[in-house]
């Protein structure tokens, strides 16, 4: 089980620092690779599940426009202070932001697109949190999600060491104990993948960073 209170504890520890990773450009790459894949229009109402400090919020506005909507969720109310500074700088009167749990999301249905960003691996079920937010999307609705696991290519095998070390480093205490982080990343990830292709259409998967990163996005029908 995920100790929803030690997940809220070590994010809310970690929010200070967290900007120094998320802003970076790389890091805004990669996040730019799966809101893209979401095909957002003037307009639209998107939701970011897990949206932390807000390193989305301007991508996403960006694409609904001023006439459109976006809604962030988040647990960690420490993260949820720095998205509202960054809302509040830039003036965004239709970016609204919710503090709640993303496995049982407090939003409306009919929604235009959802977005996940290196939040499923925190999931006891990600497959069944993909049944909750897909039910939650329009007809045509799409949802993105962006996850950082091992690689499987022999080119990185080496640099697997240094990624189980850090996720084993950055998991909240209540996943350590159980088994490794490494190895549950990438069980929920699988997870998430195939539980996308049995909910959505038009699904695609793509591996980059030499097999690190996984971005996957599909259609409800």
């Amino acid at each position: 089980m995920v100790d929803v209170d030690a997940v809220r504890r070590f994010y809310g520890r970690w929010a200070r620092y967290y900007d120094v990773l998320a802003d970076t450009a790389l890091v805004g790459s990669w996040r730019r690779r799966v809101v893209d894949g979401l095909d957002l229009e003037t307009g639209d109402l998107v939701v970011e599940m897990g949206c932390g400090t807000g390193a989305n919020l301007p991508l996403l506005r960006e694409r609904v426009g001023p006439s459109g909507t976006v809604i962030g969720v988040d647990l960690t109310r420490g993260m949820l202070r720095k998205a509202h500074r960054r809302v509040e700088r830039g003036g965004w009167s239709n970016v609204h932001l919710v503090a709640g749990d993303a496995t049982h999301p407090p939003t409306t249905a009919d929604i235009d697109a959802i977005l996940g960003t290196f939040v499923v691996g925190l999931f006891d079920d990600p497959a069944a949190v993909v049944d909750e937010w897909v039910d939650l999307l329009a007809p045509g609705g799409r949802l993105g999600v962006l996850e950082a696991g091992p690689s499987d290519r022999p080119i990185a095998l080496p640099l697997n060491v240094a990624f189980r070390a850090f996720t084993r480093f950055s998991a909240p205490s209540g996943r350590r104990a159980i088994e490794s982080p490494a190895r549950s990343l990438h069980r929920r990830i699988q997870d998430v993948r195939d539980r996308l292709d049995t909910r959505t259409t038009h699904t695609s998967h793509d591996e980059f960073g030499l097999g690190f990163l996984f971005c996957s996005v599909g259609r409800r029908p």
